[in-house]
């Protein structure tokens, strides 16, 4: 296997450059994850599929990492539930090392081959889930013991790493593989290789919702109403299709509590 998220930077002497200098290499290193994502766009796309599939007869999405892995996992299934209006066990993330570890590193949790699987049991995880392991480098015991023990149970398995021919990519039913090359801080991946997990996920979960008829058009109109902005977004949706003023919309939005919701009661009523 080739170790490219701990190869040597194509940058030295950073302790040397100037802010403008030390900017410009970051951005040179990050132009190249789009392009890592688009090599990837069509084993995504097989994953989403498959995903979907079982995502549609009441299957849920678990993401499993550690470290920066893990917290982007968490950050992804964490926006569904409002974006969407999922319930919040539909998309779950899970950190190696609980909770705890989404603020501050728990030692040694990531390399517990065991621990990743005990997680998962905890949400009495059946035939028709999904479980995505997160791992820049392809080799975390928590996300490879945890994979292992998802396939023997038959649940579908996909892998995010950055390294060719990784542990997890032979190990997952859909491996996707980011090569964005060494990073600008040698060994960080924090940086290329978690804006490019980022990216992937996005797409999953985007995607997923959307086929699952959680977006109409191009609008979120189930999202939950949680802050000021959230309605008055809501309101001018519900404007845009039914040609209402403002505040006739607002009131439906709040008495119904979704877009959809209100849309489909008005329409209804003016048939």
């Amino acid at each position: 296997m080739k170790n490219i998220t701990e190869s040597v930077s194509n940058f030295d002497h950073l302790d040397k450059m100037s802010t403008l200098e030390l900017l410009q290499g970051i951005n040179s290193e990050d132009k190249k994850v789009a392009f890592a994502v688009e090599n990837e766009i069509s084993e995504i796309q097989f994953f989403v599929d498959a995903c979907y599939e079982r995502m549609k007869r009441g299957g849920r999405l678990f993401y499993i990492g550690a470290g920066t892995s893990g917290r982007l996992g968490i950050v992804d299934a964490s926006e569904c539930p409002p974006t969407f209006g999922i319930d919040p066990g539909i998309i779950v993330g899970l950190i190696a090392g609980g909770d705890k570890a989404i603020r501050k590193a728990v030692e040694f949790a990531e390399d517990d081959n065991e621990q990743g699987w005990k997680d998962l049991t905890e949400f009495e995880v059946s035939e028709l889930d999904t479980v995505v392991g997160i791992a820049a480098s392809g080799r975390t015991p928590y996300v490879l013991g945890a994979i292992e023990t998802a396939k023997k149970k038959s649940l579908l398995t996909a892998g995010i790493s950055c390294n060719p021919n990784s542990p997890l990519a032979e190990l997952v039913d859909h491996a996707i593989t980011l090569e964005v090359g060494p990073e600008f801080i040698t060994g960080s991946t924090r940086m290329k290789s978690g804006t490019a997990q980022k990216l992937v996920l996005n797409m999953i979960s985007t995607s997923l919702m959307i086929k699952l008829g959680k977006v109409k058009g191009n609008k979120m109109v189930d999202m939950q109403l949680s802050n000021h902005k959230l309605v008055d977004r809501g309101t001018k949706m519900i404007m845009s299709e039914i040609d209402i003023p403002y505040e006739h919309a607002k009131e439906l939005l709040k008495f119904h509590g979704s877009v959809r919701n209100a849309v489909e009661f008005y329409k209804q009523k003016n048939k």
